[in-house]
């Protein structure tokens, strides 16, 4: 008896030349599901279907993840707002969705002092956002404008803010560390001004807008940077202790709990 013309070997061929791989793994068993259960044509090709767009969005979920270049440890579920009551879960959860303030291009702004947990909230954001189906970058705020830098002295500085348009959020961690005695600060403001209104940044920084003269070149450049950035913006304050502080001085309450004791009568005890 001839083969079939669309046997097993064939019908392969056809769907990695077709670059469906999960219906060329499935397809076979669940034929043979389908004339079992007497399955019409249709609902045999649904199944099939259904099954190489989840496989397609898990790769490119995946994909999106690797590239944003997130901690994978800060996320929501292992932020604790208990320890910032300043800011409200259910904001953060309502932009964690993300819809309203990215096609609008707004802008999250989150200040604090070191360790209090702005680029865990940042972060976890953008892991948010990454499972909504948006695509984010994460990048210290110093690397990207040293990037930037370089494009603007390869005269192709426009082509790389065009590169960044992909991603519908951006993360820029720690903007305070950048300085105006750095040549490079001023492409910030151009990376600023580009995505205005367009597409959406997240800032964190140590430091207020008072002491934005820091990093800008000029006053003028600094009203105007700061100027676009608030117009759309929901800005959190982070003013609590510093989580490294805490956990030092917990980690050192632990210690000294367990060192031993000597009472008047020179007898050894453990502190409780």
């Amino acid at each position: 008896m001839n083969a079939s013309p669309y046997d097993a070997g064939s019908m392969g061929l056809m769907l990695n030349e077709l670059r469906l791989p999960t219906i060329g793994k499935l397809w076979l068993d669940f034929a043979q599901r389908s004339d079992k259960e007497g399955w019409q044509a249709s609902q045999l090709l649904g199944v099939l279907f259904e099954h190489e767009l989840a496989e397609r969005a898990k790769r490119r979920l995946e994909r999106h993840r690797v590239e944003s270049r997130l901690d994978p440890t800060k996320t929501l579920a292992t932020f604790d707002f208990g320890l910032v009551p300043m800011v409200s879960k259910a904001h953060v959860m309502a932009l964690a969705s993300g819809d309203a303030w990215l096609e609008k291009g707004a802008t999250v702004l989150i200040f604090g002092p070191p360790g209090t947990g702005k680029s865990h909230l940042g972060s976890a954001i953008g892991h948010a956002l990454i499972d909504a189906g948006y695509r984010v970058l994460c990048t210290r705020t110093s690397e990207l404008v040293q990037k930037l830098q370089a494009a603007r002295k390869a005269l192709q500085l426009p082509a790389a803010l065009a590169k960044l348009d992909r991603f519908d959020l951006i993360i820029l961690d720690d903007l305070s560390y950048v300085r105006k005695d750095q040549a490079e600060t001023s492409v910030l403001f151009e990376l600023i001004s580009e995505r205005y209104e367009r597409k959406s940044l997240l800032i964190t920084a140590n430091q207020p807008f008072s002491g934005w003269n820091n990093v800008f070149p000029d006053p003028g450049m600094t009203v105007a940077a700061i100027d676009r950035l608030v117009h759309h913006s929901t800005i959190f304050e982070l003013n609590v202790e510093s989580y490294r502080r805490r956990n030092a001085s917990d980690n050192k309450k632990d210690r000294q709990r367990q060192l031993p004791n000597q009472d008047p009568d020179g007898a050894t005890t453990i502190a409780d």
